[in-house]
Formats: C-alpha cells, structure tokens, sequence
C-alpha cells in the first residue's frame, strides 16, 4: 500500500508523536496508512474497552444517528434517561450527570463539592487531592492534580486543593481543617506509574470523611467500567464513595463521561451546571452498548482471567530482565524498569509494531482491552521480551 502524502502544519503541535497515520483497528490491532500492523496496549489511553471498531459500538451509534443526535440538553431524551438508570442500577449512586470528557465529569466533581460546602459545611470549599494524582487538563483539574509537570503551567493555580500523600493517613488528617469539603483521588495513579492505594487505605479514608462529615470522591476516569475486574473500583474495597467519576471506558472510544452521586451528596441547583453536549442521544447510545457487554458477570470474569495471567506474564518477563515489580489491578497493570529507559522501549515497541506507553520514565503501563486474549498477550509478550533485551543491552554498551 503506497503511503497517502498527510501535511501536519495544521495541526497545533501539543505532545511528540510520530509520523505514522493510523487509518484503521480492529479489536486489538491498528493499521497506518502503509499498511504496516501494530498490536496495541495502549488502546486509547485505556479508552478501548472492547477493542478498535466493536461491531455494537459501531451498530449502536449508526441506528441512533438514524434517529436523533442532540435535541439540546434543555430537553430530555430516551438514550440518556436509559443510561443514566443504567449506571444507577448497577451502583451505589443515585443520580448521573453526563459529560463529554474525564476532565469535565472532575470538574463537574469539584463543583458539586464546592456547592455542598456552601449548601452544608458553611462554605467549605477546600478539597485534599494526592500528589502523583491526575485528574484532567483544565484549570481546576490541574490544579486538583499532583503531577509536578503541571506546577509551573498557566499560574496561578485554583485555589482551594491541599496535598497528601498516598497511603499515608497521618498526612490527610494533617490537611483537614474547617474548610475541608471532600477528599478526591484515584483508587490507583495511572499517570504517576500505576500506583494503587491499598484496600486498607480507601477503607481509613471512608472512616475518616464520615468522622468529619466530609464528600469521599472517587476518580475511575481510568479504574471504571471492568477495568479492574470490577465494574467499579469501589467494589473491591467494601466502601461506598458519596460521588464518583466515569470517563474512557464508558464510552468505548467515543467522547462520553460522567459525574454519580448519591442523593445527599446531589445539591446543584438550576443553572449551577451545564453544557451544550452534555447527556446527547448520540454518546449515551454508544454508553448503553458498552454497559450491556461490560456489566455482564461472565465478560467481568473474563476480564479478571486476563489480568491475573497478563500480571503473571509480566511477572516471568521481570525476573528474567532483573526489573522490578508489577504493579496495578485487573488490566490496568505497571511494570518496574529500575532504569530511565522507557522511552527507548516505547520507540523501539513502536518500530517494532507493538505500542506500549511510558507514563514515567523507569516504568511502563499496560492497558489493552478488556477482552483481549491469551495469545493477544502472548505476542505483546515475546515482543517485548525482545525489545527488552535490546534496550537493556545497548545501555550495559553504553
């Protein structure tokens, strides 16, 4: 296949990516415009969870677009109210508001705490983030976020969020104060290099907020939709959170998010939130078809299966390279490299057909879709054994 002549000067230049063009997927594979094939664990940034192009996606988003594509927020519709009792049913929440992206469905998150600190806790406003943690791009997400990156971006900050440290109780008691509203994190740290808070940890954070009548939230922007062999992080820990965001998964590739919350937790009033997409027929129909795979017991067992045995793989491919330790839940997994060699393996993947993703330099995180198979890891594997070799021997030259 001859390679199409792309011009990318249009584009605004925000992040290093290499030349290719990717024209096509399907399941866990990509074709760029030469035809060449990658396997990819990436998927999106855990977005994909039932690979490139499922055909239910692809069938869902056809029909609705048959019937209706936004009639306007100001008006309900069938798809939204349907997936909104959806998410409700299968959780601990009593109310969803639908969003566009991960970023916004925090956002709406910080609001939502804000206003029931103004409602509730004599305007409080301050809500106890974690450093390493990562919860979006716009102002208030970053300064929500404990990525170091982002300290001196688009200053001054939103005011209003203190930082603890992950499974350190101590340093979030240190933090509360009479203008505590809420504490937010990630049951694990994606963009840090996969960093979980433990079970016991989540459970002293939930004993800690009900003690000082605070909002407990929880980002599974990333964790969310089976990710973690649960449909909800939360699942795993026995607790249940006052508010919670969805975003990558429950889309299955297309732009769609959410804010849950539960009845006490829910105080905004008319026109505290919005937004000209939020909750369209077009987004929530493809969130219907995700959920209708993805809350089926057998496919989540099929999921937890994958996991364990992608762990286990990692694990062999560790001890034989002398890196260090696999870190994360179900299929959202990071590997220890001790070394700052991640972008080299991740070129090297890329040349070699397999793309992996680097959140940090000495690690590799690893998030393919939820029904990837054994021989799926078993060819993600074998290459990366190899490349492994080659990076780590061209450094002991060096």
């Amino acid at each position: 296949m001859l390679k199409a002549a792309h011009s990318f000067d249009a584009l605004m230049e925000f992040t290093a990516r290499p030349q290719a063009v990717f024209v096509r997927g399907q399941g866990a594979y990509l074709w760029d415009d030469t035809g060449k094939r990658y396997l990819d664990f990436i998927q999106g940034w855990a977005v994909n969870c039932l690979g490139h192009a499922p055909a239910s996606l692809a069938d869902a988003l056809a029909a609705q677009a048959k019937l209706l594509i936004s009639p306007s927020p100001a008006y309900h519709n069938a798809a939204s109210l349907k997936l909104a009792k959806a998410l409700v049913d299968q959780s601990c929440f009593d109310q969803v508001f639908f969003t566009s992206s991960g970023a916004e469905a925090n956002e709406g998150a910080i609001k939502l705490a804000r206003k029931y600190g103004a409602v509730h806790k004599n305007g409080a406003f301050e809500i106890i983030t974690f450093e390493g943690g990562f919860h979006g791009r716009t102002l208030a997400t970053m300064s929500a976020s404990g990525k170091k990156t982002f300290e001196p971006l688009f200053e001054p900050k939103v005011a209003g969020f203190r930082k603890a440290t992950l499974n350190d109780l101590e340093s979030v008691k240190q933090l509360i104060n009479g203008n505590t509203v809420a504490i937010m994190l990630e049951p694990i740290q994606g963009e840090s290099g996969v960093w979980p808070a433990t079970d016991q940890f989540l459970k002293e954070l939930r004993a800690l907020t009900l003690e000082h009548g605070l909002l407990l939230i929880f980002d599974e922007i990333q964790t969310g939709m089976g990710r973690t062999g649960k449909l909800f992080y939360y699942e795993h820990t026995d607790i249940a959170p006052d508010v919670m965001t969805l975003g990558k998964g429950i889309g299955g590739g297309v732009p769609l998010a959410a804010l849950l919350a539960t009845e006490k937790a829910s105080c905004f009033e008319h026109g505290d939130e919005g937004g000209t997409y939020k909750g369209n027929p077009l987004m929530c129909a493809a969130g219907l078809a995700i959920m209708e795979e993805v809350g089926k017991p057998a496919f989540l067992e099929a999921a937890t299966e994958a996991g364990l045995h992608l762990e286990s793989e990692l694990q062999k491919l560790s001890a034989r390279h002398g890196l260090g330790e696999v870190r994360g839940r179900g299929l959202l997994l990071g590997l220890n490299l001790k070394l700052p060699i991640g972008a080299a393996v991740v070129q090297e993947a890329f040349e070699a057909g397999l793309l992996v993703n680097s959140p940090r330099p000495d690690a590799l995180r690893f998030m393919p879709a939820l029904n990837v198979t054994r021989e799926e890891i078993a060819e993600m594997i074998d290459g990366l054994d190899g490349i492994l070799t080659k990076v780590g021997a061209a450094r002991r030259v060096a």
